[in-house]
């Protein structure tokens, strides 16, 4: 048995154990294969690129990494987490899918029907702004409705997912600096007065991952200070996309 404590996935980067693409079929297939010969039982997979919705970020190319990347890389490791004999998944959503109305439902129709041509086609014609809710909503909502299924909580793997708001990272320093949206970052309430951390995020995770979280399946965790219960205190808005093909 091939015994390691983490295996680190990245499209680049010095000290990276697995080095690929996701937003290519072949370079997901090259993730998993990568993260197969250093492991061969997988007790957690937090699938965690994304792309943020900038300014003349191509949209296509999000909604591929966003979440075709992340899903595609939890399929392949199936086996994987299956042989742990209880194992978790946390997808990193975002609170974007109840607090930026108007969202690309089309697009994450399309990610929940697994058609990758379908949805690019459709967020290229949408600013990659509104386009990355709805990469986010889709993650969240496949791990609701494809978790409670027998392959994946009947095989003893969990999936969970949580939706940070503004937190300090360089993806949000990137976004500060957009010349349309960067104002936007810092606009949105919250009820602790300040941004989150990623420490704070992190511990999130770590719980669903562990085993006093077992009971656990299909949860959204907002972790935004406060932000979601703010803006809608009774229903949040953004829960439905509009009718999906099983």
């Amino acid at each position: 048995m091939i015994t390691v404590d983490r295996v680190e996935v990245d499209r680049e980067g010095g000290g990276i154990d697995v080095l690929a693409d996701l937003a290519t079929p072949e370079g997901r297939a090259h993730a998993v294969a990568g993260v197969r010969t250093l492991a061969d039982v997988v007790h957690g997979v937090v699938p965690a690129a994304g792309i943020a919705g900038r300014t003349g970020v191509p949209s296509d190319l999000l909604v591929s990494v966003n979440f075709f990347g992340a899903v595609a890389l939890v399929r392949g490791l199936h086996h994987e987490l299956a042989a742990a004999g209880g194992a978790g998944v946390v997808f990193l959503a975002s609170n974007s899918i109840t607090g930026m109305p108007g969202w690309n439902a089309p697009v994450a129709q399309a990610c929940l029907r697994d058609d990758e041509p379908l949805a690019r086609e459709e967020a290229a014609q949408v600013d990659s702004v509104m386009v990355y809710p709805s990469s986010k909503a889709a993650l969240a909502w496949w791990a609701r409705r494809e978790g409670v299924k027998p392959e994946w909580a009947g095989a003893g793997i969990r999936l969970n997912s949580v939706a940070p708001g503004a937190t300090e990272t360089p993806m949000v320093d990137q976004m500060r600096a957009d010349p349309l949206l960067g104002t936007a970052i810092d606009a949105y309430p919250n009820a602790i007065g300040r941004l989150g951390r990623p420490e704070e995020v992190a511990a999130a995770i770590g719980f669903l991952l562990s085993e006093p979280a077992a009971n656990i399946v299909g949860a959204v965790l907002f972790i935004d200070g406060g932000t979601d219960a703010m803006l809608h205190p009774i229903a949040p808005p953004g829960w439905e996309v509009g009718p999906i093909e099983a």
